[in-house]
This record gives C-alpha cells, sequence and structure tokens, in this order.
C-alpha cells in the first residue's frame, strides 16, 4: 500500500502564493505520471496540472500562466507553485500518481489539502 502525503495548503490573500507538496510513502512502485487535481465546493474534482515521467506538462487553462508543476522523482514528490492566486481556486486539492510494479497498475490519491484564497 502507497500512501500520498500532501502539504502545503492553508489561508492566504489574493494576489499571494502557495506551494503544495505531496509524496509518496514508498519507493519500490515506479512512478508515471503525477497530477493535481482540485474541487471546489459544489463542484466536480477537475484536473489542474499534470506532468509525464518525461517531463511533459500540461495546465488547465484556469490556472496557466499562474501555476507551475514539478517533480522530483528521486524524491517520489510532485509540486504545485501557486502565484496569483484568485478567489476562484479555493478548493480541495489533490495529488494523484500513476504506478507500476511487474505488470500491475495502480492509481492513488491524495488525502487531499485546503486552500483558501480570501479577498
Amino acid at each position: 500500500q502507497v500512501q500520498l502525503v500532501e502539504s502545503g495548503g492553508g489561508l492566504v490573500q489574493a494576489g499571494g502564493s502557495l506551494r503544495l507538496s505531496c509524496a509518496a510513502s514508498r519507493s519500490s512502485f515506479s512512478i508515471g505520471a503525477m497530477a493535481w487535481y482540485r474541487q471546489a465546493p459544489g463542484k466536480q474534482r477537475e484536473l489542474a496540472a499534470t506532468i509525464t515521467s518525461g517531463g511533459s506538462i500540461t495546465y488547465a487553462d484556469s490556472v496557466k500562466g499562474r501555476f507551475t508543476i514539478s517533480r522530483d522523482s528521486a524524491k517520489n514528490t510532485v509540486y504545485l507553485q501557486m502565484n496569483s492566486l484568485k478567489l476562484e481556486d479555493t478548493a480541495v486539492y489533490y495529488c494523484n500518481m500513476l504506478m507500476w510494479r511487474g505488470a500491475n497498475r495502480y492509481n492513488y490519491w491524495g488525502q487531499g489539502t485546503q486552500v483558501t484564497v480570501a479577498s
């Protein structure tokens, strides 16, 4: 069993910055794509950013130019640097990692971290 441990959420004023981190508890799995999703109150969970094992990155249009996803494969960790935060960025942020070991594939989620942007 692998756990994804998130940190870095909190309360920030509009225009401010936060950095989220998510680390996998075990390194015996191979990790493919890593991603950050978010879910605002009353809305569906949406993809914010993703980074493949090869370093290819995609962003949702709503965060492009303000958020930066990165990964440290040696530490099994993914980061999300969030700048110029807006009220509409308020959500629970979840990290996601696709892993495999042998022929088995696994999809793991973090527990979620609250990001609240205040005016």
